[in-house]
């Protein structure tokens, strides 16, 4: 049964402190991407880090090798424990994240198939199956792949193993926590949780997944 990761998508910088550390006690990670961080600044990560919670960075990685790894030890300087990247730009680039990654101890995850329902317009015809394939090869952590589509999470599991899927689209999107928690280690919530009247009762509302996946 997967870890509970919150997608803490929130402009702004005291809500989402006050959401983060309302829900820290039903979490396994928190993840933030441009939202919070184009409004708050790269340093939230030092604060997050006071709920004692992995902190992966969700910026979609996605240029040529060396800027890829400009914008990843920059990250990781700041205090993530973890990032994400796209696969599409290739090999090379996907080893250049991977490599700032695990110089740092971190961990790299590569967007295989995303959870939108555009994805499917270029996310498509093999071509998850070949970035799932490649994040591998390249010494990835783990894939994102979508928990709005459970069938595909079940075909790119086929290729990594027993490496980390971590899987968005819960809740708001559409994707049931249930239905998926079998197929991935980690399950990526956002608005179905800092949206709620009470965050931290939505948190804890996927509380017997965690504690299947710790017993």
């Amino acid at each position: 049964m997967p870890d509970l990761i919150l997608a803490l998508d929130i402009k702004e910088k005291k809500k989402a402190l006050a959401v983060a550390h309302a829900c820290a006690p039903h979490l396994d990670a928190i993840k933030i991407g441009y939202p919070l961080v184009l409004s708050a600044g790269l340093s939230i990560a030092g604060e997050l880090k006071k709920e004692g919670l992995p902190l992966i960075a969700d910026f979609k990685v996605a240029d040529i090798p060396n800027t890829d790894t400009l914008i990843c030890d920059q990250v990781f300087a700041a205090g993530f424990s973890g990032i994400i990247c796209h696969g599409f730009t290739g090999m090379d680039s996907m080893k250049a994240c991977v490599a700032s990654a695990h110089a740092h101890k971190g961990e790299c995850f590569v967007v295989a198939e995303m959870s939108h329902p555009g994805g499917k317009e270029f996310f498509s015809g093999g071509i998850p199956e070949q970035i799932a394939g490649n994040a591998i090869i390249a010494g990835a952590d783990g894939i994102i792949a979508p928990a709005t589509r459970p069938d595909r999470v079940r075909v790119l599991r086929g290729f990594i193993g027993d490496k980390k899927i971590l899987s968005p689209g819960i809740g708001t999107q559409g994707g049931d926590a249930d239905a998926i928690a079998t197929l991935v280690d980690g399950i990526i919530v956002g608005r179905s949780i800092y949206d709620a009247p009470d965050p931290a009762a939505a948190a804890q509302s996927y509380a017997h997944l965690r504690r299947d996946r710790k017993a």
